[in-house]
């Protein structure tokens, strides 16, 4: 049996995709930015597959899962948790919100104010949430899997640029094969749903991928050219405010969790390259706001993919 690292990241690939089918490149997609210690955010129009998505990722990483539908009225205690009174104990103690699994669903983040968007900063960047001046640990992994839809934008609330870098890709699931949608049609009617996907590892399994994915020699002429395109967009005319040193960071770190996807201990410019797109475009602010998430989305890619084809790959020295 092949325990490396890639046999072990393919395993996870493949058993996500035994019920989310058709959309092989989105789950890899996730599989990567999970395995580079990111979050994800992916956006697509209602019952194309969000939830079975990050459901099969905690069932397959054999994590715990939880769920917030974000709405208008969604408090921070209602994400993070507070105290409760304890009339036994003559005490307020602490009960822990759905922020404390493994693999955390965020539904429609954009349904809820920026006070309950922000809850979510400190618990994606720290590890950790802060609740009543006492700081709880998060269970690790800790992975955050928030949607939007790209549509409808009544009710909703901008995610701020802050959150937007949080997230170490965006996804973008796209429509079915009608061969695929009718497979998907066919599993669903035999009950083969997500509730049935065994784990294929478990969280310190996930760990240990994530450790692997770090050990990937990073070629100096591989960070350069990250760095490259990622500055390319400070300077490009159809942005105002370009992507971050953590997009840089990220970038290569997702570069890495590539390669172990592939079978192989280096990353290569072609994986800067493969990832600019949705590791980069939904951070840049653009100069000229468009008329609506999708079309905000569609310019984003477009301005990052031409980057990538203008930037030229360092040469080593």
């Amino acid at each position: 049996m092949d325990t490396t690292p890639a046999a072990a990241a393919r395993a996870l690939v493949d058993a996500v995709e035994q019920v989310v089918r058709g959309r092989r490149a989105a789950v890899e997609l996730v599989a990567t930015a999970v395995l580079a210690g990111g979050h994800v955010l992916v956006e697509d129009v209602p019952g194309s597959g969000k939830t079975t998505m990050a459901k099969a990722f905690a069932r397959a990483v054999g994590a715990g899962f939880g769920r917030v539908q974000a709405t208008s009225d969604l408090l921070p205690a209602d994400i993070t948790g507070g105290g409760v009174w304890d009339a036994g104990q003559g005490a307020f103690r602490f009960v822990p919100g759905p922020v404390f699994s493994h693999v955390l669903l965020v539904d429609e983040l954009n349904r809820t104010s920026p006070r309950s968007q922000s809850a979510f900063l400190e618990a994606m960047e720290e590890g950790a949430v802060t609740v009543d001046g006492v700081r709880h640990p998060l269970p690790d992994p800790f992975v955050v899997l928030a949607t939007q839809n790209p549509v409808e934008q009544v009710g909703t609330y901008p995610l701020p640029e802050g959150q937007l870098d949080r997230f170490a890709v965006r996804v973008v699931l796209g429509p079915l094969s009608a061969r695929d949608e009718r497979q998907v049609v066919r599993e669903q009617l035999r009950a083969a749903t997500v509730d049935h996907l065994p784990p294929v590892t478990d969280p310190a399994g996930l760990r240990a991928l994530r450790a692997a994915v770090r050990d990937v020699h990073v070629a100096d002429a591989v960070v350069e050219h990250a760095v490259d395109v990622v500055r390319a967009t400070r300077s490009d005319a159809r942005v105002l405010l370009g992507a971050s040193a953590r997009a840089a960071i990220t970038l290569v770190r997702c570069a890495q969790a590539r390669a172990v996807l592939e079978g192989r201990d280096y990353a290569t410019p072609g994986d800067v390259q493969a990832l600019a797109v949705p590791v980069l475009a939904h951070r840049l602010v653009l100069a000229e706001p468009q008329h609506g998430t999708q079309a905000t989305a569609l310019l984003q890619q477009e301005v990052v993919a031409r980057i990538v084809q203008q930037v030229p790959v360092a040469l080593p020295r």
